[in-house]
């Protein structure tokens, strides 16, 4: 089935604001919530495709992949956007989207409507940690092996049902809303939605039974990623109070500077500088490249600014298919002071007619190539 374009589902211009969207969002999630439809698979598949759309959106770094490839560049085979969301992802992520901060998301919001219970799935916190890349790293993607701490249920630790929600995790109220009279279900405040409470608590843990221990793991980093992409790794992060679904471990890309390259999107520079004779009567130079040197001919009269390309040497895109190119400007060094004899020499070579200025007007090219260096 082909997927509707998302500022057609969310019904915004492809220029809209990031609150214009929000608000589309809500707007959308609230006419097709399924507390307010019930048993309408029609508005059910409209609610999971809106959430979908704000996911992509609501992101600036997925909404520009989105706008440059279209559904291709944030499909499930590219990073996992948009792969089809299911009821918890939605309320899990998007919860707090009517601002009701709880662990009830929208059901807090639209009550359970017969009974069903919205309220988020007990979820561990979240660990950020920053790792850090070279080039080589990034143009080839690469496995690193990490230390980090994480809280995890301590040995010993013993739990019995929470006597407010009798262990359901929720309770029930009666609240009055726009939409009429309303049975919402929250997170039991007792014991935070787990439906347990802790019996026994062994040395060194916290109030929910959790201990802090230090894990090893292997990670994968994929090839061009960038300077502040942060990657997730599913049940990665601590432990969730009373049982449940452990919390994600994030991973902040940093990049490493390099001495003698610099990154430009998908691209590599190098600032080559050559001789005024080498520009005149060409050479053959080595440059470095992200994975050692590459050997490159600088043809006789070369001119300053001029660029060179090695294609194929820069940084593959994250989730697509086009690798950059490596980008060789060239300068030419004109020394401050030079000698009596190469004072001498250079008066000759000002007296040859071909070492005037004025054949610049001769080549047709020379100022359509100076449009490029700047």
């Amino acid at each position: 089935m082909t997927k509707r374009d998302y500022y057609e589902v969310l019904e915004v211009s492809r220029s809209a604001s990031a609150d214009e969207i929000k608000k589309a969002y809500r707007k959308m999630a609230i006419k097709y919530h399924p507390d307010k439809n019930p048993g309408d698979k029609g508005a059910e598949e409209k609610f999971k495709e809106s959430a979908e759309a704000y996911e992509i959106l609501s992101d600036q770094q997925k909404r520009q992949k989105y706008d440059q490839y279209g559904h291709a560049g944030v499909g499930s085979g590219n990073g996992g956007y948009g792969g089809g969301m299911n009821m918890e992802d939605i309320f899990s992520q998007f919860g707090d989207i009517f601002g009701g901060g709880g662990a009830g998301g929208f059901g807090d919001f639209f009550g359970n409507s017969g009974g069903r219970g919205r309220t988020r799935a007990n979820v561990g916190s979240n660990i950020r940690i920053k790792l850090k890349l070279n080039y080589a790293d990034i143009r080839n993607g690469v496995e690193k092996k990490i230390k980090y701490r994480k809280l995890v249920l301590a040995k010993g630790a013993t739990f019995k049902e929470c006597t407010t929600c009798r262990g359901s995790g929720q309770v029930n109220r009666i609240t009055q809303t726009f939409l009429g009279q309303m049975q919402t279900v929250s997170a039991c405040p007792n014991c935070g939605g787990s439906g347990k409470t802790l019996s026994n608590k062994p040395a060194g843990a916290n109030e929910n039974g959790l201990i802090y221990e230090e894990i090893e793991t292997t990670i994968k980093i994929p090839a061009g990623v960038q300077e502040g992409m942060q990657l997730s790794i599913h049940g990665k992060g601590n432990a969730a109070p009373g049982g449940g679904i452990d919390g994600d471990l994030l991973i902040l890309i940093e990049e490493e500077s390099n001495p003698e390259l610099e990154r430009q999107d998908q691209h590599v520079i190098y600032n080559l500088v050559i001789s005024v004779t080498d520009a005149i009567l060409g050479c053959s130079v080595e440059v470095p490249t992200i994975e050692g040197k590459a050997k490159i001919t600088i043809e006789p009269g070369t001119q300053s600014g001029k660029v060179l390309r090695l294609r194929g040497k820069g940084f593959p895109e994250v989730n697509g298919y086009h690798t950059g190119d490596q980008l060789i400007k060239v300068h030419i060094w004109i020394p401050k002071k030079v000698n009596s004899e190469e004072s001498e020499l250079l008066k000759k070579l000002k007296d040859s007619d071909n070492f005037s200025p004025k054949n610049a007007r001769k080549d047709k090219g020379f100022f359509d190539k100076m449009k490029d260096w700047f």
